[in-house]
Protein backbone atom coordinates (compact mmCIF):
# COMPACT_ATOMS: atom_id res chain seq x y z
CA UNK A 1 0.00 0.00 0.00
CA UNK A 2 1.26 3.42 -1.12
CA UNK A 3 2.43 5.73 1.65
CA UNK A 4 -0.11 8.26 2.36
CA UNK A 5 2.52 11.02 3.91
CA UNK A 6 4.73 10.78 0.58
CA UNK A 7 6.05 14.14 -0.60
CA UNK A 8 4.30 14.90 -3.43
CA UNK A 9 5.13 17.80 -6.36
CA UNK A 10 4.21 21.20 -5.04
CA UNK A 11 4.63 20.40 -1.48
CA UNK A 12 6.66 22.50 0.48
CA UNK A 13 9.45 21.13 3.75
CA UNK A 14 12.26 22.81 5.45
CA UNK A 15 15.29 22.04 4.54
CA UNK A 16 19.34 22.72 5.84
CA UNK A 17 21.63 22.41 2.82
CA UNK A 18 24.72 20.40 3.60
CA UNK A 19 26.98 20.37 0.69
CA UNK A 20 27.19 21.07 -2.91
CA UNK A 21 26.61 18.21 -5.83
CA UNK A 22 28.40 17.91 -8.61
CA UNK A 23 26.44 20.00 -10.57
CA UNK A 24 26.72 23.18 -8.49
CA UNK A 25 23.05 22.13 -6.63
CA UNK A 26 22.69 22.54 -3.03
CA UNK A 27 21.76 18.74 -1.37
CA UNK A 28 20.01 18.35 1.60
CA UNK A 29 18.52 15.44 3.38
CA UNK A 30 15.21 15.34 3.87
CA UNK A 31 13.24 11.45 5.66
CA UNK A 32 16.58 9.85 4.48
CA UNK A 33 16.24 11.29 0.87
CA UNK A 34 18.77 13.35 -1.09
CA UNK A 35 16.97 16.28 -1.97
CA UNK A 36 18.85 18.26 -4.52
CA UNK A 37 18.38 22.31 -5.01
CA UNK A 38 19.53 24.46 -7.82
CA UNK A 39 20.75 28.07 -6.16
CA UNK A 40 21.05 26.77 -2.67
CA UNK A 41 24.16 26.86 -0.86
CA UNK A 42 25.99 24.66 1.71
CA UNK A 43 24.83 25.87 5.65
CA UNK A 44 21.67 27.72 4.04
CA UNK A 45 18.39 26.93 5.65
CA UNK A 46 15.29 26.74 3.41
CA UNK A 47 11.76 26.59 2.28
CA UNK A 48 12.10 23.83 -0.14
CA UNK A 49 8.99 23.34 -3.09
CA UNK A 50 9.29 19.63 -4.16
CA UNK A 51 9.51 20.02 -8.04
CA UNK A 52 10.18 15.60 -8.87
CA UNK A 53 9.73 13.03 -5.87
CA UNK A 54 11.33 9.47 -7.42
CA UNK A 55 12.29 6.98 -5.02
CA UNK A 56 15.70 7.33 -4.44
CA UNK A 57 15.64 11.10 -4.62
CA UNK A 58 13.98 14.60 -4.27
CA UNK A 59 14.27 17.39 -7.06
CA UNK A 60 13.38 21.01 -5.06
CA UNK A 61 13.51 24.50 -5.44
CA UNK A 62 13.93 27.17 -3.49
CA UNK A 63 10.76 28.43 -1.94
CA UNK A 64 11.61 30.66 1.06
CA UNK A 65 15.73 31.33 1.98
CA UNK A 66 15.61 31.44 5.89
CA UNK A 67 18.99 31.25 6.44
CA UNK A 68 21.33 32.89 4.05
CA UNK A 69 24.77 31.61 3.27
CA UNK A 70 27.49 34.61 4.19
CA UNK A 71 29.31 33.33 0.86
CA UNK A 72 26.42 34.40 -1.01
CA UNK A 73 26.74 36.69 -3.62
CA UNK A 74 24.65 38.92 -6.14
CA UNK A 75 25.39 36.94 -10.07
CA UNK A 76 26.45 39.84 -12.06
CA UNK A 77 25.00 38.56 -15.38
CA UNK A 78 21.83 39.62 -15.83
CA UNK A 79 20.65 36.50 -17.61
CA UNK A 80 22.08 34.04 -14.80
CA UNK A 81 18.89 32.19 -13.78
CA UNK A 82 17.65 31.50 -17.16
CA UNK A 83 20.84 30.69 -19.10
CA UNK A 84 22.06 27.64 -17.37
CA UNK A 85 25.65 28.16 -18.43
CA UNK A 86 26.97 29.27 -15.41
CA UNK A 87 26.35 27.75 -11.88
CA UNK A 88 28.32 28.86 -9.03
CA UNK A 89 28.08 33.03 -10.24
CA UNK A 90 25.88 32.75 -6.81
CA UNK A 91 28.67 31.90 -4.70
CA UNK A 92 32.06 34.12 -4.23
CA UNK A 93 34.80 32.96 -5.64
CA UNK A 94 37.18 31.94 -2.83
CA UNK A 95 34.26 29.67 -1.73
CA UNK A 96 33.77 28.52 -5.27
CA UNK A 97 37.63 27.25 -5.03
CA UNK A 98 36.91 25.53 -1.33
CA UNK A 99 33.66 23.71 -2.68
CA UNK A 100 35.89 22.24 -5.92
CA UNK A 101 38.02 20.57 -3.43
CA UNK A 102 34.93 19.31 -2.02
CA UNK A 103 33.50 17.94 -5.01
CA UNK A 104 37.09 15.83 -5.29
CA UNK A 105 37.05 14.85 -1.63
CA UNK A 106 33.14 13.62 -2.05
CA UNK A 107 33.53 11.75 -5.15
CA UNK A 108 36.63 9.91 -3.32
CA UNK A 109 34.59 9.05 -0.15
CA UNK A 110 31.61 7.81 -1.83
CA UNK A 111 33.77 5.58 -4.68
CA UNK A 112 36.66 4.76 -3.10
CA UNK A 113 37.90 2.98 0.03
CA UNK A 114 40.96 5.13 0.84
CA UNK A 115 41.59 6.90 4.34
CA UNK A 116 40.82 10.57 2.30
CA UNK A 117 42.60 11.80 5.88
CA UNK A 118 45.94 10.18 4.88
CA UNK A 119 45.75 11.83 0.93
CA UNK A 120 47.49 14.67 -0.21
CA UNK A 121 45.08 16.90 -1.83
CA UNK A 122 46.18 20.66 -2.15
CA UNK A 123 43.59 23.71 -2.08
CA UNK A 124 42.17 24.92 -5.87
CA UNK A 125 44.64 27.01 -7.75
CA UNK A 126 41.87 29.61 -9.06
CA UNK A 127 42.13 32.63 -11.38
CA UNK A 128 43.10 36.07 -10.14
CA UNK A 129 40.22 37.38 -12.28
CA UNK A 130 37.78 34.43 -12.90
CA UNK A 131 35.89 36.30 -15.37
CA UNK A 132 35.91 36.95 -19.13
CA UNK A 133 38.50 33.76 -19.31
CA UNK A 134 37.12 31.33 -22.32
CA UNK A 135 38.44 31.92 -25.41
CA UNK A 136 35.71 30.15 -27.76
CA UNK A 137 31.94 30.65 -27.79
CA UNK A 138 29.30 28.45 -29.78
CA UNK A 139 25.79 30.34 -29.52
CA UNK A 140 23.33 28.59 -31.70
CA UNK A 141 20.80 30.89 -33.66
CA UNK A 142 17.39 32.06 -33.21
CA UNK A 143 14.43 34.38 -34.15
CA UNK A 144 12.99 36.86 -32.31
CA UNK A 145 10.56 40.06 -32.92
CA UNK A 146 11.74 39.49 -36.52
CA UNK A 147 15.37 39.93 -35.62
CA UNK A 148 18.50 37.02 -35.35
CA UNK A 149 19.21 36.36 -31.62
CA UNK A 150 22.16 33.89 -30.65
CA UNK A 151 22.69 32.16 -27.41
CA UNK A 152 22.42 29.51 -25.02
CA UNK A 153 19.64 26.94 -24.21
CA UNK A 154 18.15 27.33 -21.05
CA UNK A 155 18.48 24.56 -18.91
CA UNK A 156 16.34 21.00 -19.78
CA UNK A 157 14.96 23.55 -22.32
CA UNK A 158 14.30 24.29 -26.27
CA UNK A 159 14.22 27.97 -24.76
CA UNK A 160 17.16 29.50 -26.58
CA UNK A 161 18.21 33.18 -23.84
CA UNK A 162 19.81 35.74 -26.35
CA UNK A 163 22.79 36.83 -24.71
CA UNK A 164 24.76 40.15 -25.92
CA UNK A 165 27.52 40.05 -23.22
CA UNK A 166 28.98 36.85 -21.68
CA UNK A 167 30.76 37.46 -18.08
CA UNK A 168 33.08 34.53 -18.68
CA UNK A 169 33.88 35.32 -22.38
CA UNK A 170 36.32 37.59 -23.39
CA UNK A 171 34.56 40.51 -24.71
CA UNK A 172 36.45 40.56 -28.17
CA UNK A 173 33.92 37.16 -28.66
CA UNK A 174 31.07 39.23 -27.29
CA UNK A 175 31.67 42.10 -30.01
CA UNK A 176 32.08 39.67 -32.90
CA UNK A 177 28.71 37.94 -32.17
CA UNK A 178 27.18 40.92 -31.93
CA UNK A 179 28.22 42.23 -35.47
CA UNK A 180 27.80 39.06 -36.75
CA UNK A 181 24.44 39.13 -35.55
CA UNK A 182 23.93 42.55 -37.18
CA UNK A 183 25.16 42.32 -40.92
CA UNK A 184 23.17 39.25 -41.30
CA UNK A 185 20.15 40.73 -40.31
CA UNK A 186 21.14 43.58 -42.70
CA UNK A 187 21.86 41.18 -45.50
CA UNK A 188 18.54 39.88 -44.36
CA UNK A 189 20.06 36.20 -44.06
CA UNK A 190 17.72 33.45 -42.56
CA UNK A 191 17.87 31.61 -39.46
CA UNK A 192 18.00 27.74 -39.55
CA UNK A 193 13.96 26.36 -38.98
CA UNK A 194 12.53 23.05 -40.08
CA UNK A 195 11.11 25.09 -43.21
CA UNK A 196 14.69 27.22 -43.52
CA UNK A 197 16.75 24.66 -43.66
CA UNK A 198 19.66 27.05 -45.67
CA UNK A 199 19.54 29.32 -42.65
CA UNK A 200 22.24 29.78 -39.91
CA UNK A 201 22.26 27.54 -37.07
CA UNK A 202 25.10 28.79 -35.01
CA UNK A 203 27.85 31.71 -34.65
CA UNK A 204 31.35 30.02 -33.28
CA UNK A 205 33.81 32.45 -32.42
CA UNK A 206 37.26 31.85 -31.19
CA UNK A 207 39.48 34.63 -30.18
CA UNK A 208 43.34 34.03 -29.40
CA UNK A 209 44.31 36.16 -26.26
CA UNK A 210 48.40 36.26 -27.37
CA UNK A 211 48.02 36.48 -30.81
CA UNK A 212 44.66 38.96 -31.22
CA UNK A 213 43.40 36.64 -34.10
CA UNK A 214 40.34 35.94 -34.44
CA UNK A 215 38.28 33.17 -36.41
CA UNK A 216 34.31 33.27 -37.12
CA UNK A 217 32.75 30.12 -38.15
CA UNK A 218 28.98 30.59 -39.43
CA UNK A 219 27.28 27.07 -39.29
CA UNK A 220 23.99 26.42 -41.29
CA UNK A 221 21.75 23.91 -41.95
CA UNK A 222 22.49 22.74 -45.89
CA UNK A 223 25.17 23.63 -47.79
CA UNK A 224 24.05 26.58 -48.74
CA UNK A 225 24.98 29.90 -46.86
CA UNK A 226 23.56 33.03 -48.64
CA UNK A 227 25.31 36.41 -48.70
CA UNK A 228 27.85 34.26 -47.28
CA UNK A 229 30.76 36.31 -49.35
CA UNK A 230 29.78 39.75 -48.92
CA UNK A 231 28.78 39.00 -45.02
CA UNK A 232 32.19 37.60 -44.45
CA UNK A 233 33.56 40.95 -46.40
CA UNK A 234 31.74 43.59 -44.35
CA UNK A 235 32.80 41.79 -40.88
CA UNK A 236 36.33 41.73 -41.99
CA UNK A 237 36.55 45.50 -43.17
CA UNK A 238 34.85 45.93 -40.13
CA UNK A 239 37.07 44.03 -37.46
CA UNK A 240 40.59 43.78 -39.22
CA UNK A 241 41.48 41.22 -36.09
CA UNK A 242 39.53 39.03 -37.60
CA UNK A 243 41.63 36.84 -39.67
CA UNK A 244 39.53 33.68 -40.84
CA UNK A 245 35.95 33.25 -41.92
CA UNK A 246 34.16 29.93 -42.66
CA UNK A 247 31.28 28.42 -43.58
CA UNK A 248 30.18 24.92 -41.60
CA UNK A 249 27.74 22.77 -42.38
CA UNK A 250 25.88 20.48 -40.18
CA UNK A 251 22.64 19.04 -41.66
CA UNK A 252 22.05 16.61 -39.36
CA UNK A 253 19.52 16.82 -36.06
CA UNK A 254 21.94 16.45 -33.11
CA UNK A 255 23.10 18.41 -30.08
CA UNK A 256 26.29 19.00 -31.91
CA UNK A 257 27.08 22.04 -33.13
CA UNK A 258 29.71 21.82 -35.69
CA UNK A 259 29.34 19.33 -38.92
CA UNK A 260 32.17 17.50 -40.13
CA UNK A 261 32.71 19.80 -43.75
CA UNK A 262 33.59 23.58 -42.94
CA UNK A 263 35.03 25.08 -46.13
CA UNK A 264 36.97 28.91 -45.93
CA UNK A 265 34.82 32.07 -47.27
CA UNK A 266 37.32 34.40 -46.40
CA UNK A 267 40.91 34.90 -45.19
CA UNK A 268 42.99 32.15 -43.69
CA UNK A 269 41.70 28.65 -42.65
CA UNK A 270 43.74 28.88 -39.44
CA UNK A 271 44.77 31.80 -36.42
CA UNK A 272 47.54 31.28 -34.46
CA UNK A 273 47.64 31.38 -30.89
CA UNK A 274 50.87 30.54 -28.48
CA UNK A 275 50.69 28.75 -24.85
CA UNK A 276 54.21 29.03 -23.28
CA UNK A 277 56.61 28.93 -25.75
CA UNK A 278 54.69 26.88 -28.59
CA UNK A 279 52.72 28.15 -31.19
CA UNK A 280 49.52 26.76 -32.68
CA UNK A 281 47.67 26.64 -35.87
CA UNK A 282 43.75 26.02 -34.89
CA UNK A 283 41.28 25.13 -37.74
CA UNK A 284 37.45 25.87 -37.33
CA UNK A 285 37.20 22.06 -35.33
CA UNK A 286 40.51 21.73 -33.74
CA UNK A 287 40.37 20.88 -29.92
CA UNK A 288 41.67 23.99 -28.02
CA UNK A 289 41.63 24.20 -24.13
CA UNK A 290 38.99 26.98 -23.45
CA UNK A 291 41.00 28.72 -20.69
CA UNK A 292 44.10 29.70 -21.96
CA UNK A 293 45.33 31.47 -18.44
CA UNK A 294 44.71 28.39 -16.47
CA UNK A 295 45.89 25.79 -19.15
CA UNK A 296 49.36 27.15 -18.52
CA UNK A 297 48.80 26.57 -14.56
CA UNK A 298 47.26 22.86 -15.77
CA UNK A 299 50.05 21.78 -17.86
CA UNK A 300 52.41 23.34 -15.26
CA UNK A 301 51.50 21.03 -12.45
CA UNK A 302 51.30 17.75 -15.00
CA UNK A 303 54.70 18.96 -15.45
CA UNK A 304 55.73 18.64 -11.87
CA UNK A 305 53.55 15.84 -11.48
CA UNK A 306 55.39 13.61 -13.82
CA UNK A 307 59.15 15.24 -13.28
CA UNK A 308 60.45 13.94 -16.86
CA UNK A 309 63.92 12.86 -16.57
CA UNK A 310 66.44 13.21 -19.70
CA UNK A 311 66.31 9.87 -19.81
CA UNK A 312 63.14 8.65 -19.44
CA UNK A 313 60.44 7.11 -22.26
CA UNK A 314 56.87 9.09 -21.75
CA UNK A 315 53.74 8.07 -23.06
CA UNK A 316 50.57 10.75 -23.49
CA UNK A 317 47.49 8.96 -24.06
CA UNK A 318 44.48 10.67 -25.45
CA UNK A 319 47.38 13.26 -26.79
CA UNK A 320 45.29 14.64 -29.14
CA UNK A 321 47.28 17.62 -31.04
CA UNK A 322 50.39 16.48 -28.74
CA UNK A 323 50.16 19.54 -26.35
CA UNK A 324 50.66 17.75 -23.07
CA UNK A 325 53.15 15.61 -24.35
CA UNK A 326 55.46 18.46 -25.81
CA UNK A 327 55.07 20.23 -22.81
CA UNK A 328 56.27 18.04 -19.73
CA UNK A 329 58.56 15.99 -22.58
CA UNK A 330 60.50 18.03 -24.51
CA UNK A 331 63.87 16.99 -23.13
CA UNK A 332 62.63 13.19 -22.63
CA UNK A 333 64.65 10.84 -24.15
CA UNK A 334 61.16 10.15 -26.48
CA UNK A 335 57.35 10.95 -26.16
CA UNK A 336 54.89 8.90 -28.01
CA UNK A 337 50.94 9.15 -27.86
CA UNK A 338 48.00 8.36 -29.09
CA UNK A 339 44.85 9.18 -30.09
CA UNK A 340 41.65 7.55 -31.88
CA UNK A 341 41.27 10.81 -34.28
CA UNK A 342 43.57 10.92 -37.23
CA UNK A 343 43.39 14.80 -37.57
CA UNK A 344 45.01 15.35 -34.27
CA UNK A 345 47.55 12.74 -34.64
CA UNK A 346 48.43 14.64 -37.93
CA UNK A 347 48.65 18.01 -35.84
CA UNK A 348 50.59 16.16 -33.32
CA UNK A 349 53.23 14.94 -35.63
CA UNK A 350 53.45 18.50 -37.00
CA UNK A 351 54.26 20.43 -33.70
CA UNK A 352 56.94 17.70 -32.65
CA UNK A 353 58.69 18.32 -35.94
CA UNK A 354 58.05 22.22 -34.89
CA UNK A 355 59.66 21.93 -32.23
CA UNK A 356 62.20 19.01 -32.47
CA UNK A 357 60.56 16.62 -29.70
CA UNK A 358 61.93 13.45 -30.65
CA UNK A 359 58.51 11.69 -30.74
CA UNK A 360 56.05 8.93 -32.45
CA UNK A 361 51.89 9.60 -32.33
CA UNK A 362 50.20 6.49 -33.90
CA UNK A 363 46.17 6.30 -34.19
CA UNK A 364 44.61 4.09 -31.97
CA UNK A 365 43.49 3.77 -28.82
CA UNK A 366 46.43 3.24 -25.75
CA UNK A 367 45.09 -0.35 -25.19
CA UNK A 368 46.26 -1.49 -28.54
CA UNK A 369 49.74 0.41 -28.85
CA UNK A 370 51.29 0.17 -25.55
CA UNK A 371 50.98 -3.61 -25.40
CA UNK A 372 52.48 -3.88 -28.92
CA UNK A 373 55.30 -1.38 -27.40
CA UNK A 374 55.80 -3.75 -24.44
CA UNK A 375 56.44 -6.55 -26.71
CA UNK A 376 59.03 -4.51 -28.68
CA UNK A 377 60.80 -4.19 -25.51
CA UNK A 378 59.52 -0.25 -25.00
CA UNK A 379 57.92 0.22 -21.59
CA UNK A 380 56.84 3.70 -20.67
CA UNK A 381 58.76 5.73 -17.71
CA UNK A 382 55.76 8.22 -17.53
CA UNK A 383 52.13 7.47 -18.56
CA UNK A 384 50.23 11.10 -18.56
CA UNK A 385 46.66 10.90 -19.55
CA UNK A 386 43.59 13.15 -20.00
CA UNK A 387 40.91 11.12 -20.84
CA UNK A 388 37.23 12.42 -21.39
CA UNK A 389 34.53 12.99 -18.31
CA UNK A 390 33.36 9.55 -19.00
CA UNK A 391 37.02 8.47 -17.44
CA UNK A 392 39.61 5.83 -18.44
CA UNK A 393 38.48 3.17 -20.54
CA UNK A 394 38.21 -0.26 -18.79
CA UNK A 395 40.63 -2.10 -21.03
CA UNK A 396 43.12 0.59 -20.83
CA UNK A 397 42.84 0.55 -16.51
CA UNK A 398 43.59 -3.20 -17.81
CA UNK A 399 46.23 -2.02 -19.87
CA UNK A 400 48.31 0.33 -17.22
CA UNK A 401 47.71 -2.43 -14.55
CA UNK A 402 49.78 -4.97 -16.51
CA UNK A 403 52.60 -2.59 -17.93
CA UNK A 404 52.72 -0.55 -14.52
CA UNK A 405 54.89 2.84 -16.09
CA UNK A 406 56.56 3.99 -12.59
CA UNK A 407 54.69 7.53 -12.39
CA UNK A 408 51.25 7.50 -13.43
CA UNK A 409 50.10 11.27 -14.12
CA UNK A 410 45.58 11.53 -14.32
CA UNK A 411 44.31 14.35 -15.69
CA UNK A 412 40.55 14.63 -14.88
CA UNK A 413 37.15 16.58 -16.14
CA UNK A 414 34.95 14.58 -13.78
CA UNK A 415 35.76 13.44 -9.82
CA UNK A 416 33.10 11.05 -9.96
CA UNK A 417 34.62 8.95 -12.47
CA UNK A 418 38.30 9.68 -11.27
CA UNK A 419 37.09 8.49 -7.93
CA UNK A 420 35.89 5.23 -10.16
CA UNK A 421 39.11 4.91 -11.55
CA UNK A 422 41.72 5.54 -8.87
CA UNK A 423 39.63 2.69 -6.77
CA UNK A 424 40.16 0.33 -9.23
CA UNK A 425 43.85 1.17 -10.54
CA UNK A 426 44.67 0.89 -6.38
CA UNK A 427 46.17 -2.52 -6.48
CA UNK A 428 49.29 -1.24 -8.39
CA UNK A 429 49.29 2.78 -7.74
CA UNK A 430 49.80 4.95 -4.80
CA UNK A 431 48.48 8.47 -4.72
CA UNK A 432 51.06 10.74 -3.87
CA UNK A 433 48.80 13.96 -4.76
CA UNK A 434 45.76 15.53 -6.18
CA UNK A 435 45.97 18.91 -7.37
CA UNK A 436 42.57 20.66 -8.31
CA UNK A 437 42.45 23.27 -10.51
CA UNK A 438 40.04 25.78 -11.42
CA UNK A 439 39.41 25.58 -15.24
CA UNK A 440 35.73 27.16 -15.39
CA UNK A 441 35.66 29.57 -12.72
CA UNK A 442 31.38 30.49 -12.02
CA UNK A 443 30.72 26.74 -13.16
CA UNK A 444 30.91 23.28 -10.99
CA UNK A 445 33.71 22.13 -13.20
CA UNK A 446 36.48 21.22 -11.88
CA UNK A 447 40.21 19.59 -12.91
CA UNK A 448 42.32 17.42 -10.76
CA UNK A 449 46.04 16.40 -11.84
CA UNK A 450 46.65 13.32 -9.78
CA UNK A 451 50.03 11.75 -9.27
CA UNK A 452 50.15 8.17 -9.07
CA UNK A 453 53.62 6.16 -8.14
CA UNK A 454 53.67 2.31 -8.67
CA UNK A 455 53.62 0.14 -5.65
CA UNK A 456 56.62 -1.61 -4.67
Amino acid sequence: MKNETELKPGQTFPLTIKRLGINGEGVGYFKRKAVFVPGALPGEEITAEAVKVMPKFIEAAVKKLRKKSPDRVVPPCPVYEQCGGCQLQHLNYSAQLKEKRELIIQALERYTSFNIGNLLIHETIGMEDPWRYRNKAQFPAGFHKGKMIAGLYSKNSNTLVSIDKCMVQHNVIDNTIGLSKKIMNDLGIPVYSTKQKDGVKAIVVRYGFETNEIQAVIVTGSEAFPKGEVFAGKLMRRMPEIKSVAHNINTGNTHLVLGDVTKVIAGKETISETLGEFEYDLSARAFFQLNPVQTKKLYDEVKKAANVQPEDKVVDAYCGSGTIGLWIGKNAAEVRGMDTVEASIKDARANAKKYGVNAVYEVGPAEKWLPAWKEKGWIPDVLVTDPPRTGLDPKLIQTIKKIKPATFVYVSCNPSTLAKDLADLGSVYKIESIQPVDMFPQTAQVEAVVKLKRKN
